[in-house]
């Protein structure tokens, strides 16, 4: 039997984290801001300490923020503590400190709005 979209949902949500996610981290990966490199490295990394970490977030990756600046910019929601020229050395520290231990690490913040 075919499964269709509806069906296929529960194990989808489940597989992504979303059900158990607490934060959603959001990487601007360029080409604009920094180097699609740079922006690439930066993901990667970023990927494999969620994985490491067994981190509760959502990751998605994205082309542009309209920033054009700072980049690669990673945005950390629910707080919407948007760090700048995220690259892996940075989000090794931002992770320990802001996604494990809950302190955002205030000298790379380039804004907050938290949309709530």
């Amino acid at each position: 039997m075919l499964m269709t979209a509806q069906d296929l949902l529960p194990k989808v949500l489940e597989k992504s984290g979303l059900l158990k996610a607490k934060r959603h981290l959001f990487l601007c990966l360029g080409p604009d801001c920094c180097s699609p490199e740079l922006g690439q490295a930066s993901w990667d990394f970023l990927k494999e300490q969620v994985k490491n970490h067994d981190l509760l977030v959502m990751r998605t990756r994205a082309a542009c923020f309209r920033i054009c600046s700072q980049g690669p910019i990673l945005v950390v929601y629910p707080e919407g503590i948007w760090y700048g020229r995220v690259t892996p050395e940075r989000l090794k520290r931002i992770i320990e400190e802001h996604i494990i231990h809950g302190q955002p690490v205030s000298e790379w913040i380039i804004s907050e709005n938290s949309l709530g």
